[in-house]
């Protein structure tokens, strides 16, 4: 984990050389680093209890704070979704995502392992859609689809009806429909129809991919080096410190430097899921499991928009990725793995 925050900060320091000298953006990756730190050890000192007693209110507050940033939060990039304070913004859906794996748990531990009743899928789902909900109302896609894909999961780690989890993808095909005609903005449209075709337009909609897409490849096996990427340093690359930060390590530090980044993510996973498979109840594998859930669909979701496998979401990649909410919310859920590793619930 912390090889994978030391890459970003190099990438970030290396975006941040274009901008001027103030390295505004490391300097705030770095002191949201030092709060995560904290809040790491903080939840890896906890008992088995803590997390489990206060699971719902946890998933409540964070609720509380997804309304609350509709009314009083600040627009960035056409989404209502930071509180401003100080000259640093708060992302509450990144705190969502914590909160909706807490109460995920919990419900699962008290439910005695009688996942085939409908209370429990419907229950479960319906906690999980009001908190989608809120999401999108910012409105903000990638996060909302990280939410669902947590709920999605679990249940079927837990091994719900298998009559109600086809049920349900049947369900989202014709939601899908329904929202591409009736709730999607022209922006988040224009990403898919890039995706399906890249060419259509090079300098509008389809210019992010594109230029990813040269970032990544004009890096070859080793790299432009740091600091020296044409793309991101010449600001062709938008965004460069956040949806396309692999972008930048591919272009800086070449095959080899993005190969490293997923041969970590892959020995996290790794490790991850031997904690899931030592976790002696339901409350600690659920929890792990969520937890993986998060970082490998943001794994897949940020490093396949940059190499145009996927639409662009706006989903940051973990650890690595400039967003001080993201790092400062991933440290706290590796903090719970490792109080699982100690404690061992």
């Amino acid at each position: 984990m912390f090889f994978l925050i030391l890459i970003g900060l190099a990438a970030i320091y290396s975006v941040d050389l274009s901008r001027g000298s103030e390295l505004v953006y490391f300097r705030k990756q770095s002191i949201a680093l030092g709060v995560g730190i904290i809040l790491m050890f903080w939840a890896a000192s906890r008992q088995s209890g803590f997390f489990r007693s206060y699971a719902k209110w946890f998933f409540w507050a964070c609720l509380a704070l997804l309304v609350l940033v509709l009314f009083f939060g600040t627009t960035i990039r056409g989404t209502r979704g930071w509180f401003a304070v100080a000259g640093f913004s708060f992302q509450p859906v990144e705190l969502a995502k914590w909160g909706l794996i807490l109460v995920l748990a919990y419900v699962v531990s008290r439910f005695g392992r009688r996942f085939e009743r409908p209370l429990f899928f419907f229950g479960t789902g319906l906690i999980t859609l009001l908190a989608m909900i809120l999401v999108l109302l910012q409105p903000d896609l990638g996060s909302a689809v990280i939410l669902g894909l947590i709920w999605f999961g679990i249940m079927c780690l837990v091994r719900a009806r298998r009559l109600y989890i086809v049920g349900l993808v049947g369900l989202v095909a014709v939601a899908s429909i329904f929202s591409w005609f009736f709730l999607l903005q022209d922006y988040q449209k224009d990403r898919v129809l890039t995706f399906i075709y890249p060419e259509s337009d090079p300098l509008g909609a389809g210019y992010n991919t594109n230029q990813a897409a040269i970032a990544v490849g004009s890096g070859k096996f080793f790299g432009r080096g740091l600091g020296f990427g044409s793309q991101s340093q010449l600001r062709f690359l938008p965004e460069a410190q956040t949806d396309f930060v692999f972008s930048v390590i591919g272009e800086e530090l070449g095959f080899a430097g993005a190969g490293a980044v997923i041969g970590l993510f892959g020995f996290l996973f790794w490790r991850l899921l031997r904690i899931v498979q030592d976790a002696n109840n339901d409350f600690a594998a659920v929890i792990v499991s969520g937890v993986t859930i998060v970082f490998f669909s943001q794994l897949i979701i940020n490093v396949g928009a940059n190499i145009g496998l996927l639409p662009v979401t706006g989903v940051t990649l973990p650890f690595v990725s400039y967003g001080g909410s993201s790092l400062i919310v991933n440290l706290l859920m590796v903090g719970m793995v490792q109080s699982v590793i100690e404690k061992r619930y």
